[in-house]
């Protein structure tokens, strides 16, 4: 396809309720959406990229530069729309891999609308119904955490997350196991533990809950420790920021670092390197799972296209719109089932409408790139 012009926008959405992890607390969502428009049809994609620097090097405004500077130019001169070409010409640049996501996730939902066929058919998905998780932050106290947990099952969720951080462990995940025996729980660190005595025993003294996994305990680079680790817990360790591309993720296997893969679109650079991971996970039999950045429901709607592939194997981070957002950025809203599972949309390409008044609303900054520009 010929592309007629591309648009990035900065937008902003307030959280329903803040969100809190090690890194922090956040009462906002800021992100950018691409749109690329060819031949009378516009493909969405989202870039995950933060304000500050505190889940990864880049920001919303690293990645704004890329895309402004170095990524779109590179496509419309190149006259790119196939998102393997872009994927591939896109490696001359190094790292940026959210940036690189939101425009490959827009070309993604452009082809399949051409082609006039849901996103996860081109993926090769086979999953009409993904089970659904959710992730609860840290709160003001545990009475709080274990009212959003109780209120967060009755609406059906399959699986509860808990955000950790050392002081913020042992004694809340005691307490959420004493008043819910019997639910589905998993851990999340986001790299707040080190590699020491106290840590290790906080961390060893988890194994004691049933937990389904312990997400993310060390850095990211910290593979060694991470497998140190594994190999005194029963739980099974599960990496998530550690794993940046297919070969991380071969070699955390390898060096015994992990049970389970967190596998999230807009961290690791799109859909492609997303598939190349969940390819190399299937071959050597490591479950993988798909994770969120807390996406509007374009973004979501991105992952739950991708979470049908066959090596998915636990409820996933895509929970509703609701759980986040008063009013998502698109129609219908994506929600959850009594069963706790969200139904794969079969309409062409995301198989959701983003509402164009609700993102002008949301939307700070706009630029638009067309071939004359260049």
């Amino acid at each position: 396809m010929k592309i007629d012009r591309i648009e990035i926008e900065l937008c902003s959405l307030p959280y329903v309720h803040f969100f809190e992890t090690s890194l922090g607390r956040e009462e906002d969502r800021t992100f950018i959406l691409v749109k690329v428009y060819a031949e009378g049809i516009c493909g969405y994609g989202e870039t995950v990229a933060d304000k500050a620097p505190l889940y990864s090097y880049e920001t919303t405004q690293t990645a704004w530069l890329m895309l402004k500077d170095y990524l779109i130019p590179l496509l419309i001169r190149k006259s790119l729309s196939e998102p393997l070409d872009f994927y591939e010409e896109a490696k001359i640049f190094k790292g940026h891999p959210m940036a690189k996501a939101g425009l490959e996730m827009a070309l993604w939902d452009l082809a399949a609308k051409q082609k006039g066929v849901p996103l996860w058919k081109l993926y090769g998905g086979s999953q009409k119904e993904i089970p659904s998780g959710v992730s609860i932050g840290i709160q003001d106290s545990q009475s709080q955490l274990i009212h959003r947990i109780q209120a967060f099952l009755e609406e059906g969720y399959q699986r509860i997350k808990l955000k950790i951080k050392p002081g913020w462990d042992v004694s809340v995940c005691r307490n959420v196991r004493e008043k819910f025996p019997d639910i589905r729980l998993q851990v999340d660190a986001n790299g707040a533990y080190v590699y020491c005595l106290d840590d290790k025993k906080r961390l060893l003294d988890l194994d004691t809950f049933g937990l389904e996994m312990i997400e993310q305990p060390f850095v990211p680079y910290d593979l060694w420790d991470h497998a140190r680790l594994q190999e005194d817990l029963h739980t099974p360790l599960c990496l998530d920021e550690s794993i940046i591309n297919a070969e991380t993720a071969r070699k955390a296997m390898e060096m015994g670092s992990c049970r389970v893969i967190n596998i999230k679109a807009g961290r690791v650079g799109g859909i492609i390197e997303s598939k190349r991971i969940h390819d190399v996970c299937q071959k050597n039999s490591m479950p993988v799972w798909c994770g969120g950045m807390l996406e509007s429901g374009i973004g979501r709607a991105h992952n739950v296209h991708l979470a049908t592939l066959p090596n998915f194997k636990f409820p996933h981070d895509l929970s509703a719109s609701k759980r986040y957002y008063a009013e998502d950025l698109i129609e219908p809203p994506i929600d959850i089932t009594g069963q706790g599972t969200i139904k794969v949309p079969d309409l062409p390409g995301i198989g959701v409408s983003p509402q164009e008044k609700r993102i002008q609303k949301a939307s700070q900054l706009k630029k638009i790139f067309k071939k004359s520009d260049f």
